[in-house]
């Protein structure tokens, strides 16, 4: 008679709110540092156009915030003469947009023309998060951060009261493999006229949550993951985790303990504390897996409807796994580490 050995199921996740399926492959599990490898450099053969003393080689900044007195001033580039050098961020328009600004006033309230075609009204940006090439969330100083994340703040309140926009994407893309053609520290900012179909997904599910239990589904998240064996790293404001169903190795999101649907009433307290989340939680990445590549991007609400039940969060995508065919054919994702092997490993590398 064959004897049938006793082994480990993969685990089949689902995730807290969309439709979306992970397998948890337990048995090929692998460790978080099985993916250290040779950082691949991005090849730049002319001049940096995001650097100081470049400026020519940009788009008239639409923001900057200079060091002047001691202090710091919110201004623009002029649309002639020299540019200012003095600067410690920058915004300029992404020279090849996904999305643009209406041509004329009348085209943004006309801007589906069929229910499957519509034109790409919004905007597309570039935030310059430091003078200094190299200075990305893992080793930039805290008060840098501070300025990114006011930057963020202010690109999002400017560009949400467009009337033609219904949503702002913040977003950063680091490292050649995450889709990044420049090096220099930089994050990207796009309006667009629609709710993007994952954001929209959320919003319905969190809905449906509230509706039933008359609070906050996010809230609930983080009561539950910050007491876990997916807990991070959590300060007075902030709640980092792998998510349960975590769709990429090494996945994890930084979540607000306060509610709120948008960032943008954030305190100055409440900034240096994501300025400190942010630096703890990259350095932590960085050393435990040799500065992988990796994508994050804000997730948020402008609807007013939506502060009652809607979270704003920051979701962190490391590319340390290529998705081949049954993921792209089925929606349904293999994870090779565990989500609480991955917050075990992060937890262990924070530095505090």
């Amino acid at each position: 008679m064959l004897r049938v050995l006793d082994m480990p199921y993969n685990e089949l996740r689902k995730d807290y709110l969309l439709n979306r399926w992970v397998v948890i492959a337990t048995e090929r599990s692998r460790r978080p540092t099985d993916f250290a490898k040779p950082k691949a450099e991005i090849t730049q053969t002319a001049a940096c156009p995001m650097c100081v003393g470049n400026e020519h080689l940009t788009p008239p900044a639409v923001m900057l915030y200079l060091k002047e007195n001691d202090g710091i001033n919110v201004a623009q580039d002029p649309l002639t003469g020299e540019r200012p050098k003095n600067w410690l961020i920058r915004v300029i328009p992404n020279l090849y947009p996904a999305y643009s600004p209406p041509k004329q006033p009348e085209d943004s309230e006309q801007i589906f023309k069929t229910e499957f075609l519509a034109d790409a009204i919004g905007g597309h940006e570039v935030i310059v998060e430091s003078p200094n090439h190299d200075e990305d969330p893992a080793d930039a100083e805290l008060p840098q951060l501070e300025l990114v994340i006011h930057a963020y703040i202010d690109r999002l309140k400017a560009l949400s009261a467009k009337p033609y926009v219904k949503y702002v994407s913040i977003f950063r893309n680091f490292g050649k493999e995450a889709g990044t053609s420049l090096s220099h520290a930089h994050s990207q900012v796009i309006a667009t006229p629609i709710v993007p179909t994952t954001v929209q997904e959320e919003l319905d599910a969190s809905k449906s949550y509230y509706r039933e239990y008359r609070k906050c589904v996010f809230c609930d998240i983080v009561k539950q993951e910050a007491k876990g064996p997916r807990l991070i790293y959590e300060n007075a404001e902030f709640v980092v985790f792998a998510p349960y169903a975590s769709i990429n190795p090494m996945e994890f999101w930084i979540v607000p303990k306060k509610h709120s649907a948008t960032m943008i009433d954030l305190t100055g307290a409440e900034v240096e504390a994501l300025a400190e989340t942010l630096k703890l939680s990259f350095k932590a990445l960085k050393d435990l897996v040799n500065d992988p590549p990796y994508n994050y991007g804000f997730h948020l609400a402008l609807n007013q409807e939506a502060k009652d039940y809607y979270h704003w969060h920051l979701e962190v995508y490391p590319k340390l796994s290529i998705w081949a065919g049954f993921e792209l054919n089925t929606g349904t994702y293999i994870n090779t580490v565990t989500p609480e092997t991955a917050a075990e490993s992060l937890r262990n590398a924070v530095k505090l």
